[in-house]
């Protein structure tokens, strides 16, 4: 399960968080593009290293978050497009051991791919959070 921890080693605090179920979590990521700020993370609530071992019932669960989200940014954000992308073992650029689903808002010319990305500070997360929250209020995982 999400387990609120904050200490040194743990960049995330509890104010990321912007919408959550009993299986899923998304929240604002503790580092950001310079383009593309808001971007967030999704994440099942149960440990699964990476896509090999996350069942299919919870990857559904992720990409119904997911496309909430993504439509939560083109409103909040007015950005011009949304993108996903998701990492599994060293060679795929994986460097968090726990499944997860980027989900970045896009504008145009935004260099997102050749940009590196860069630590944001909680306060700033937390106004991207509050954004999205708004509009995911009343958002419920299908049966």
């Amino acid at each position: 399960m999400v387990r609120s921890i904050e200490n040194e080693h743990v960049y995330s605090v509890r104010t990321d968080i912007f919408c959550q179920s009993d299986a899923v979590t998304a929240f604002i990521g503790s580092h950001q593009w310079p383009n593309n700020p808001g971007s967030a993370v999704i994440i099942p609530n149960e440990h699964f290293e990476n896509i090999y071992d996350l069942p299919l019932h919870l990857a559904t669960k992720v990409y119904e978050l997911a496309k909430a989200v993504a439509l939560a940014m083109k409103v909040a954000y007015s950005c011009d497009g949304v993108s996903t992308r998701q990492h599994n073992e060293p060679a795929g650029n994986q460097d968090v051991w726990h499944y997860h689903l980027h989900v970045f808002p896009r504008y145009r010319n935004d260099g997102l791919y050749i940009s590196q990305r860069e630590l944001m500070a909680a306060e700033e997360r937390a106004e991207y959070a509050r954004k999205l929250r708004v509009y995911l209020a009343d958002w419920k995982p299908a049966k």
